[in-house]
């Protein structure tokens, strides 16, 4: 089961990053920072593509290759870790497609970020910026995408706050890189090469934070002594209200612990037992059945629609 260490995908995606990015600029800091080939008339201060263009080519590429696989995986992760419960669910048809459309778009940002590595500025400089912007833009719609699905599991899953601390960390990424990009395009072709460079090695840095982020939304899948997964707890907490017991007790007593006769046993299974919490607290008749249209449609799709004693 891979997914299991998930967690340690993101923590070696931003290593690799953060120790790539450091290498070449210790490697162009040390060696007195070279007026590179690829560099403009009267630029003194290095693109990052300028430092990986030449003698560290092979470093540039293996870092972006290493950098985006392991974050890809996290992506992945993270979408498998919902599916079969250990994180909280989603629980909607959309919240899957704006995952599933997060993960597309990392996907087209990794292929940006390797290709650029390949398609070094110096020998291929327009080939260069098309794959750089492919980087840029497909990240930050992956993660747009993630916030949009991380809001509407917030409404569902108010008591987890942790959805709501990466939802915040991912918006801010999004706003702050965007405006950095702009930044960033628009003293390129102002001919303003340094305050260009300068913003290309801190979007680069910032992004090293987006992928920590990260943590904190596979973190919650973790099994240990002293911390159940996300998903589990929530099943935990359906058991007891289905038990017609308060927060905090325990199912059962017997010595396999509680929840062994747990009916609630998927990530489907879960999502209707959230929805059916959901209707229940938000305009039930006294049978546990939804008012509305929609919400009829939803309990035969999901099979709620049952009598409560």
């Amino acid at each position: 089961m891979w997914y299991l260490g998930s967690w340690l995908f993101p923590i070696i995606s931003a290593l690799m990053w953060l120790g790539m990015l450091l290498a070449l600029f210790v490697d162009w800091e040390a060696n007195g920072h070279p007026h590179l080939p690829s560099m403009e008339q009267g630029q003194t201060i290095a693109y990052i593509s300028d430092t990986g263009a030449y003698s560290l080519k092979p470093l540039f590429i293996a870092g972006a290759v290493v950098t985006t696989i392991f974050l890809d995986l996290g992506f992945m992760a993270e979408r498998w870790l919902r599916h079969v419960g250990r994180l909280a669910p989603n629980t909607s048809t959309t919240q899957k497609v704006l995952s599933v459309l997060a993960i597309i778009c990392a996907i087209a940002g990794s292929a940006g970020l390797i290709l650029l590595s390949i398609f070094d500025t110096y020998r291929h400089p327009h080939l260069h910026d098309g794959f750089l912007l492919l980087f840029i833009a497909g990240y930050v719609l992956s993660a747009i995408f993630l916030c949009a699905e991380y809001q509407r599991l917030g409404i569902h899953y108010r008591s987890h706050r942790i959805l709501r601390v990466s939802f915040w960390a991912k918006l801010t990424f999004i706003l702050v890189e965007v405006v950095l990009a702009i930044a960033f395009a628009s003293t390129t072709f102002t001919s303003h090469q340094n305050a260009a460079a300068v913003l290309e090695w801190v979007v680069a840095l910032i992004f090293t934070f987006y992928i920590l982020s990260f943590l904190l939304d596979l973190l919650p899948s973790v099994r240990s002594a002293h911390h159940t997964p996300q998903g589990w707890a929530l099943k935990q907490e359906m058991e007891k209200m289905n038990h017609g017991q308060q927060p905090g007790e325990p199912l059962t007593t017997d010595s396999a612990g509680p929840n062994q006769n747990s009916n609630v046993t998927t990530g489907d299974d879960l999502e209707a037992a959230v929805y059916d919490r959901v209707t229940m607290a938000n305009g039930t008749n006294n049978a546990g059945y939804p008012q509305t249209h929609r919400d009829l449609g939803r309990q035969k799709k999901w099979g709620i629609g049952r009598s409560r004693t």
